[in-house]
């Protein structure tokens, strides 16, 4: 069963903020168990059934707790079928028992931020944990095998690489006879050519499967990471790291220090709270939704499919089907969370865009009307304008018109597209994105938060003009609300701190979004990434650093080709100043950030003097928290946000 990496999504029904502030306080007593987060690697398919799946694993993770406290290593089955809930966990060989609870416990708090993703896996540099609804204990490579590798060092004498290749031969030599675990060390007699290796193989691997893994893992870390000081694989069956530090433990693997009895709290106090608040909450929760959107979505549906069929933004199913070939994939623009995107042509000749939705049921209606709702009603030439909709069939459809460049992802952060969009055609689409933007926050008749602006959702009409779509995730206020408290939604990367960390929803959430748009369309950089690691700062980070410094030149996109134009000095100044209102946009105090009416008369008067902006927020997005140390319980809370990955990535 062919798994690929998704982003990483955010759950409350596992993660209570005592536990997480508990556990904050007693690691300072009882050292980190090495639980610093390498990677987290989420399924792309969705839960079954969640008021089955949260109880399931909460139940296989209180099983395996049990057994790593005393072993180090456990795996547990509970339930079956689609929500049966397959688990592993295991610390690697030279940790003690002490941490190796600490690292369990801080694995157990990430992992289900995959949710409703229906399992994914994580690597911890002190242990490693998976879960699935299937059996995957004998699996030991796959296409999520990949390597990280620090870029804080680079050795410049190659005696380091040499010990490496021994140090990491020694353990990969060593690891499938010795219980799947080994440790190594080099040194070419200068003690700045020393390495240091690990090499550790899931138990539940033969030794034949647990050789191939590492022999395979070693030679593409050592090709990949070498020269660079730190290097560590991540693969299905196993891990291996070497690094120029010594971060083996010394202690031996089955020594208990004075600290036994806090990390014994811990490991219990983890277990009864994730174990009772999971199963309680979820329980609820699940059961809730469900109550209220049986109550509220018989009448909803009901009252809106009327509604709809009657209208003229109704489109027969029939139609949409033989516009598009049956839906061929041929005519497929894109994919997302929620549903496809195709091309299609009306019998009249028109082209059109069809987003097919995944799923036909109440689950998905309100966001579904939601969107005709919504974008029905407003009417900008910045914003993509919906024909219609088909509610009747077997799925249900929307339909957009149809813009032929798609969306701007598609040119931005692709090498070769990327150079048809000069600096003067990225101007323009930021200042038409802030446009439809101004029109929404501002000039329609009611206050709309489109709540997921990103390159993807921006769209391009033929003369390469911005279109903003996508507004499953809209919602509308009073102009007597200051701001509304909503479950959080929207794509990691653009979400405002506030907004993340207390579901406080405003127009300068949409300001934020914005201006990591606007750094991306500069950089050519994307602020999000699939997979999570340490070691590069977010795309917002890097910006002010180079703001701070005077060297914002070094990240602009070489594709805009602006150093060869006649006008290159005015041109330089100019994206400086866009740059320095991206900055303006994602300052960490929401208060700091200009209106979008703002925004957009400093785009269009380029004489006037710009404030400055103050820090962005220090988000660790690869952790999912907001670190706020002025106050730990929101840091703490933080990640408890939902976040759900939005609908559509490409057009």
């Amino acid at each position: 069963m062919k798994k690929e990496p998704t982003h990483l999504h955010l759950n409350p029904l596992y993660l209570p903020c005592l536990l997480i502030s508990l556990l904050s306080l007693l690691r300072p007593i009882t050292g980190d168990g090495r639980a610093r987060a390498v990677q987290v690697t989420c399924s792309p398919l969705l839960e079954h059934n969640a008021t089955v799946y949260v109880p399931n694993f909460v139940a296989t993770m209180e099983k395996i707790s049990q057994q790593v406290q005393t072993t180090g290593f456990g795996v547990a089955l509970t339930g079956t079928g689609p929500d049966a809930n397959y688990g592993l966990a295991q610390c690697y060989g030279d940790l003690t028992l002490n941490d190796c609870v600490l690292c369990y416990a801080e694995a157990r708090t990430i992992l289900p931020q995959c949710y409703p993703q229906n399992g994914g896996r994580i690597f911890l540099d002190g242990c490693f944990m998976r879960a699935e609804n299937y059996s995957f204990y004998n699996e030991f490579k796959g296409p999520e095998d990949n390597v990280v590798c620090g870029n804080t060092t680079r050795k410049k004498d190659s005696t380091f690489g040499d010990s490496v290749r021994r140090a990491v031969k020694n353990a990969v030599g060593e690891a499938p006879g010795n219980g799947g675990y080994a440790r190594a060390s080099a040194n070419a007699g200068e003690s700045e050519s020393s390495a240091f290796a690990l090499a550790n193989c899931w138990r539940n691997l033969s030794p034949e499967s647990c050789k191939e893994c590492l022999e395979n893992a070693s030679a593409t870390m050592v090709k990949e990471c070498l020269p660079w000081s730190e290097g560590r694989a991540l693969h299905t069956g196993c891990f291996l790291r070497y690094s120029d530090q010594d971060f083996l433990n010394q202690i031996p693997r089955n020594g208990r220090s004075k600290g036994s009895v806090v990390v014994i709290v811990v490991s219990v106090l983890s277990s009864v709270v994730v174990f009772m608040v999971g199963i309680a909450i979820g329980v609820y929760i699940c059961k809730h939704r469900t109550i209220q959107k049986k109550r509220r979505g018989s009448v909803d549906v009901e009252k809106m499919a009327k509604t709809l069929t009657d209208s003229s933004l109704n489109f027969k199913y029939s139609t949409l089907e033989k516009a598009t070939g049956s839906f061929d994939n041929a005519n497929k623009l894109g994919q997302g969370g929620f549903g496809t995107v195709y091309k299609g042509v009306l019998s009249d000749g028109r082209d059109i865009a069809v987003k097919r939705l995944f799923f036909n049921n109440r689950h998905r209606a309100t966001d579904f009307y939601n969107e005709v709702n919504i974008i029905s009603s407003v009417e900008h030439k910045n914003l993509v304008r919906l024909l219609g909709c088909s509610c009747s069939g077997p799925e249900s459809l929307l339909v957009y018109e149809y813009l032929q460049n798609k969306s701007l992802d598609r040119f931005i952060f692709d090498a070769n597209r990327g150079k048809t969009l000069n600096w003067q055609r990225r101007f323009l689409i930021i200042v038409g994105t802030a446009e439809g933007l101004v029109y929404l926050h501002e000039q329609s008749t009611v206050k709309i938060i489109h709540r997921d602006i990103k390159a993807s959702n921006i769209l391009l009409d033929s003369k390469l003009q911005a279109k903003i779509a996508d507004f499953g995730l809209a919602r509308s206020f009073q102009d007597d609300k200051s701001h509304i408290s909503t479950a959080i939604a929207g794509t990691l990367g653009y979400m405002a701190p506030e907004y993340l960390a207390h579901g406080q929803l405003t127009e300068k959430v949409d300001v934020y979004s914005f201006g990591v748009l606007v750094l991306e369309i500069v950089t050519g950089k994307q602020n999000t990434k699939s997979k999570m690691s340490d070691y590069s700062d977010s795309l917002i980070t890097e910006a002010w650093k180079h703001f701070q410094s005077g060297e914002l030149e070094e990240i602009y996109d070489p594709n805009m080709n602006w150093k060869n134009q006649d006008d290159s000095v005015i041109i330089k100044n100019e994206i400086l100043r866009v740059v320095q209102i991206g900055l303006l946009c994602t300052q960490e105090i929401a208060s700091l950030r200009p209106s979008m009416s703002k925004v957009l008369h400093m785009l269009k008067n380029k004489e006037e003097t710009l404030p400055l902006p103050s820090n962005p927020p220090f988000m660790d997005e690869r952790v999912m928290e907001f670190r706020d140390t002025s106050d730990g319980d929101s840091a703490a809370c933080a990640s408890l946000a939902t976040v759900s990955q939005s609908s559509f990535y490409g057009r």
